[in-house]
């Protein structure tokens, strides 16, 4: 979602004012004539892209955890193809990065994830934590290669904290009241580095 530079389709449009609607006044909170308000369409028009609000939150929350890995497994594929071997410093900052355009770009997101996730279907539900899974171990092989000291279940430990950290971006207040996206960004990279380095010493 963040990372999208082309005109948004009517699906996704649709997608990103009910993750709004919905981290601002809950799932049950939002009937589906408000989100095709919000899109420019009659609510029952919404019925030609989704069955209902409830395939609009799985699309959601299975759809972020999916980006989340595909976007990491790039950012690995990339440094992998270098002739001198991948640099693990470097993939872990790519890594960092790239959630930070997350926890930035996608906020209601993290509330959505917070708040509804188990409002889905229990194959939805599933395939969630499953993708969420298997990002969680992607970022602890490099973290382990960065500390290699570091023993694994300390590394997922950290990794999770780290995650803690950089979704706690709905709770920073509204986006004009941060000091700017750079910074912003800066101060969470900084934090999340400086929480790896912590669990390293250990």
């Amino acid at each position: 979602m963040a990372t999208r530079t082309d005109a948004p389709t009517r699906r996704e449009q649709i997608l990103k004012e009910a993750a709004r609607l919905f981290a601002e006044r809950g799932f049950h909170g939002v009937g589906v004539d408000e989100i095709g308000a919000a899109v420019g369409i009659s609510g029952p028009g919404l019925y030609r892209h989704f069955a209902g609000k409830d395939a609009m939150l799985a699309e959601l929350l299975v759809g972020i955890s999916g980006q989340l890995l595909t976007g990491a497994r790039r950012r690995l594929a990339e440094a992998d193809g270098g002739p001198a071997g991948r640099d693990p410093e470097a993939v872990l900052d790519s890594l960092i990065e790239g959630h930070i355009d997350f926890a930035l770009d996608d906020r209601p997101l993290i509330t959505l994830h917070d708040r509804e996730l188990d409002r889905l279907r229990d194959s939805d539900r599933k395939l969630v934590r499953q993708l969420q899974r298997q990002y969680v171990e992607l970022w602890v092989e490099i973290v382990r290669e960065v500390y290699p000291d570091l023993a694994e279940p300390a590394a997922r430990s950290a990794v999770h904290s780290v995650f803690g950290l950089l979704n706690s971006t709905p709770h920073l207040g509204r986006a004009g009241a941060l000091p700017g996206r750079g910074a912003t960004a800066a101060l969470l990279h900084r934090m999340a580095r400086g929480a790896f380095g912590a669990a390293g010493t250990d």
